[in-house]
């Protein structure tokens, strides 16, 4: 098109879009999520304006963004496009065709016109919702409901690199708990039609194990890999300390035992090692320090000498505690006494080095933990703009700066520390630790156990405590520094270095004392050393001691923080974000580098060695099998240890609709249970008969939707089945034994005695492998046809069960407990549609399609269904969950959950209409198809900590009540239950949060309005988790600066009596949301 002319613009060029279409039956399936929605026929104009839901239909429904009508069937037209980025002009454009083929059109300015060229295919696949042309050739490629992809130019052609995952729509989901392993999984159906698929969730960052040795290394005390060069890209070596051992090993395709090639002294317990230079190594065990040349056979860059040549340096009838090996220089330190050694290597001969000792110094208190940072240029001219910034005339510039070095103390205190040959050692910066809990208690174990420095925009100091505690420190700014008086400066007296001798061997150009180790310090002035570094973070991350493992050489690298379980340390928008790993607790923890496994990460866990590789592209931890068609329901069966899933469209010419049971390890289907032709399944659950369970299972025989576009039912017909398992083993003579039981015949230890979790190599039950020689079947045990749709089944007691069928629900059982003799004991009629059922106890907790929840209870004696509560607002019902006789929480199809309770009424109220209260609201914009009990019910290890507050005990007994609920968008949202008290200090924090620039909602929207949609005035609203969390990741000084702004919600009681002073609900509000945090990650 020519827009020059803005008043009559004019078509200069038109391409017909006559392509040849893939196969019709390969996409025949294709449904948008509008469709998944209207199934049953909910969302026709008539019935949302009855409903008073607003006119939401196909044209204007906000999950509905393109709409096809207008186009012909059969017809080619564009899915999307995208110009190629840095050409001003836009000279190409790439698109989708809707039949899934990828083009691009070259435009061409000529001297007689526009010239338009049309490539062939690029690349066949599903249409796609959008594109993004990339640079470097890359092309993102997003597609509805199911995976998109990252595709490449190359040849002229574009080819698949790697998936981009997408879990929506989530349309059911269970979630499966292991106490052993302190840790849920979510079994997920995501995807529609072809591209359907079984999502195993779990949190964490997610792993690949690449290998796990048998559990022969017990004792493990240390783990290192050492490089043969400081600019080798990969590691040579991994290092095994163990209480009395070491052992050295090889990295490599195969890690061999190479510790008398490399020369390190294999009886004793190492403390520390590393490459000192190129192709010289340092073992620091307790007797000594050994340098050693690794022979060449073990590595190219060895020496050429069928032995490894090696050194020691010993200290004078004392025991090495610490060391630490960085380039050029060796630091090691010593316990009763307590001595700080610094050593240097030099070479007399070729392959001939020594280790000779370059300062001594004596300590007041004992070390903790020492730590040498790799050179880096940035860290050097940070530090000398810092000096200069801040008039620290006597700060370490150029080569000084590659001598420095960390500690930490048993005082406490964290120190950063320099040495030049003519100043010796000199305290550049210092930290003291010193913590108190929120009734002013010292807080014990503030002993650092591993210290690191970390530059990313700004100069950190690290440091892992003893009692699970993060701390992380800062250089002061200059305006701090001349805020500082006397008093301030007095605090950081006592450096571990303070009164302090001499030895005799100390290499000092004068014999003297430098100033700065000196105990009278009061004098000090503006821009004298130390500097004191301010404490800006506090974060718990378990009970057991805190390792600090680097990812790589960088001060930026990303890093691993190990206590009872791993976390991930990157950097965010403002500070550091903790991300926990999926893995299980280890003791040890050390990154691999090798040609073969460039990102490899070995933990130390139940005495093995476990190599993994964390994927960096993928955000969620998901595991996918694909079913080929839509998985609408999922159950989940202890005793098997199967997955039941429902599906529909299937590309099936016998039937479209089927339940088939999965292995969740393979991914396998096991067997199916087809439905007739024409037959669609709607729902399924499992129903105890006696001591067995049988699986029920409603159907709908009509075509069409459920309802009528006033909400009351069709008049359609449904079906009723009565499902059972048959297990089938096959002996070793070839001979088949079957047996005919209702499902969960056989216990969990005659059938599976693995974990879900184990290897997928450990399929071996009982010697026998499961594949091989058993084989399950579902047999149909009753069926009978009702009028209208079987929507929803629900267990009720421990003897009958609820169906529903259009706007009826009964209450049914198994006459003398056989599964093939149903008897209906009563009905009752709604006046709409009924979407769902539940029951918890006695109360049967009804959905419809208006009238929202409606409460029953069901009378055994007289055998009649009675209303007692009904839902004081109309409601469109996705999903409900009854949290006990009282309190339910309801999901509706506009993005909204709340939660209602009887619990202020009484069921003899002479009122035929009892309403519901509604106790609190949250619009989530997502509508939630599924929710489910989470049950974060096991005990945190941060509560250890917190027995002198009874608020972990109500934390421990509220998590058994979490709700998790999974979205038509694919969204996973965990609702947590909290005491008033906490709630009402979180509202207060949330308040605040939501205006404060460093964690307000990025686009500038009102969270307080966005959050209220769909919501009554006065009804009190869920807390938002997401920017809660925020509060965490800010510094003490940024927590305290959120805290002390005004309320940014109106609605928001403050209660001014009694909030606590500031300092302390600083520390509540962190204590409470790193609970929480810990819980959920």
């Amino acid at each position: 098109m020519d827009f020059r002319n803005v008043k009559s613009p004019s078509c200069v060029h038109r391409t017909s879009l006559n392509f040849t279409p893939l196969e019709e039956k390969k996409f025949k399936n294709s449904i948008r999520i509008p469709d998944i929605m209207d199934e049953e026929g909910m969302y026709s104009v008539a019935a949302s304006a009855l409903l008073e839901l607003g006119d939401i239909n196909k044209n204007d429904d906000p999950m509905n963004i393109d709409d096809y009508s207008s186009v012909q069937p059969g017809s080619n037209y564009v899915c999307s496009w995208s110009w190629k980025p840095g050409v001003t002009n836009g000279h190409r454009i790439i698109f989708s065709a809707d039949s899934g083929d990828l083009y691009a059109l070259e435009v061409l300015f000529e001297s007689d016109g526009v010239r338009v060229n049309l490539s062939d295919c690029l690349y066949k696949g599903r249409p796609a919702n959008a594109l993004l042309w990339l640079d470097c050739g890359f092309v993102a490629v997003i597609v509805d409901m199911a995976d998109g992809m990252v595709l490449k130019f190359e040849e002229g052609f574009l080819k698949y690199k790697s998936s981009i995952q997408n879990i929506a729509p989530i349309l059911d989901m269970c979630i499966v708990d292991y106490p052993d392993e302190k840790h849920d999984q979510m079994f997920a159906c995501s995807g529609m039609a072809s591209e359907g698929s079984l999502r195993i969730i779990r949190s964490g960052i997610s792993v690949e194990k690449l290998l796990k040795t048998a559990p022969i290394y017990q004792g493990v005390t240390g783990t290192w890999t050492v490089k043969m060069k400081v600019s080798d890209p990969y590691h040579s070596f991994l290092v095994l300390s163990f209480v009395e051992e070491t052992r050295v090993l090889s990295v490599g395709v195969n890690f061999s035992d190479v510790t008398e090639s490399v020369g390190f002294q294999p009886d004793v317990c190492t403390l520390a090692c590393g490459v000192v230079a190129d192709g010289v190594m340092v073992q620091i065990h307790q007797r000594g320090v050994r340098l050693c040349l690794p022979v060449g056979s073990v590595h190219p860059e060895g020496i050429p000498f069928s032995s490894p040549i090696c050194t020691s340096w010993f200290p004078d009838n004392m025991s090495i505690s610490l060391g630490a090996v960085g380039h050029g220089m060796i630091v090691v330190a010593t316990s009763s006494p307590c001595f700080l050694f610094i050593l240097g290597i030099r070479c007399s001969l070729a392959y001939h080095y020594e280790v000779y000792q370059m300062y001594c110094v004596k300590l007041q208190n004992e070390l903790s933990c020492i730590s040498i940072p790799q050179k880096h240029l940035e860290l050097s001219r940070f530090l000398t703009n810092y000096a200069a910034n801040n008039s620290t005339p006597a700060f370490p510039s150029g080569n000084h700066v590659d001598n420095l070095f960390l500690i930490g103390t048993h005082r406490p205190s964290v120190e950063v520390v320099s040495f030049t040959g003519d100043k010796g050692l000199q305290v550049l910066a210092i930290g003291i630790i010193s913590l108190t809990n929120t009734l002013g208690t010292t807080i014990s174990g503030c002993v650092p156990e591993d210290v690191r420095l970390v530059l990313v925009d700004r100069l950190y100091v690290l440091s892992g405590l003893r009692n699970g505690m993060l701390l992380r420190f800062e250089w002061p700014s200059a305006s701090t520094l001349s805020s500082t008086g006397p008093t301030g400066q007095q605090s950081v007296v006592g450096s571990s270095t303070i009164n302090f001798h001499i030895s005799s061997n100390l290499l000092s150009p004068n014999n003297e004392v430098p100033e700065i180790f000196k105990s009278n310090i009061s004098g000090k002035t503006e821009g004298d050393l130390p500097v004191n570094l301010q404490l800006i973070a506090v974060r718990r991350i378990g009970i057991t001691p805190v390792f600090l493992v680097s990812l790589s050489d960088s001060l930026d690298a990303d890093m691993i923080a190990l206590s009872d379980r791993p976390w991930l340390l990157q950097t965010a928008r403002h500070s550091l974000s903790y991300t926990s790993i999926s893995f299980q607790p280890s003791t040890h923890v050390t990154p691999v580098c090798s040609v073969e496994c460039p990102r490899g990460i070995l933990f130390v866990a139940e005495n093995s060695l476990n190599l993994v590789e964390m994927v960096p592209s993928k955000r969620l931890n998901v595991q996918t099998f694909h079913l080929g068609g839509t998985p609408r329901k999922i159950l989940y069966h202890n005793a098997t240890r199967l997955l039941f899933i429902m599906r529909t469209e299937l590309d099936n010419d016998s039937c479209s609709s089927d339940i088939c049971c999965v292995d969740p390890l393979s991914g396998s289907v096991v067997s199916s249970f087809k439905f007739e032709p024409g037959e669609t399944g709607k729902c399924m659950e499992f129903i105890k008969v006696g001591c067995e369970h049988v699986l029920v299972v409603g159907t709908s025989l009509s075509a069409g939707p459920a309802m009528m576009p006033s909400g009351e039912a069709e008049s359609t017909k449904g079906r009723l089945l009565v499902l059972f398992l048959e297990y089938t083993q096959i002996s070793d003579s070839g001979s088949v034994t079957q047996r005919n039981s209702p499902i969960g015949g056989y216990s969990a230890d005659q059938l599976f005695n693995s974990s879900l979790c184990s290897s997928p190599d450990d399929n071996n039950y009982d010697g026998i492998k499961l594949e091989e020689t058993e084989a399950w079947h579902l047999r149909l045990a009753y069926s009978t046809i009702v009028s209208g749709m079987v929507l929803a089944v629900c267990p009720y007691l421990d003897s009958y069960f609820l169906f529903s069928s259009g706007s009826t629900f009964s209450v049914c059982g198994f006459a003398n407990d056989n599964c093939q003799r149903m008897r209906k004991f009563a009905s009752a009629r709604t006046r709409f549609t009924i979407m769902t059922l539940t029951s918890h106890f006695t109360r049967i907790a009804v959905g419809d399609c208006r009238d929202g929840v409606l409460f029953y209870s069901y009378h055994e004696d007289s055998k009649k269904l009675e209303q007692v509560y009904c839902d004081p607002v109309q409601r469109l019902v996705a999903d409900c969950l009854l949290m006990d006789v009282d309190t339910a929480v309801v999901s509706d199809r506009k993005g909204s959950l709340v939660v209602l309770s009887c619990a202020n009424h009484l069921e003899d109220n002479a009122s035929p209409e009892r309403n519901l209260t509604l106790s609190c609201s949250y619009y989530m914009g997502e509508i939630a198809m599924s929710m489910r009990k989470g049950s974060f019910s096991y005990k945190l290890p941060a509560d250890d900590m917190l027995k002198d507050s009874d608020d972990a005990t109500n934390n421990i007994n509220s998590s058994r009540n979490c709700i998790m609920a999974s979205t038509l968008l694919g969204s996973i949202i965990i609702f947590i239950p909290m005491t008033r008290e906490e709630y009402e200090l979180l509202e207060e924090v949330q308040a605040r949060l939501v205006v404060d620039p460093l964690t307000a909602p990025i686009l500038g929207n009102d969270h307080n309005e966005f959050r209220s949609r769909e919501s009554r005035a006065g009804i009190r609203k869920i807390l938002d988790g997401d920017i809660l969390g925020q509060f965490l990741e800010l510094t003490s000084m940024q927590q305290e600066a959120v805290l002390a702004l005004p309320s940014g919600t109106p609605n928001v009681t403050v209660m001014s009596t009694l909030k606590p002073p500031m300092p302390v609900m600083v520390n509540q509000v962190v204590r409470l949301l790193e609970r929480v945090h810990y819980a959920l990650n």
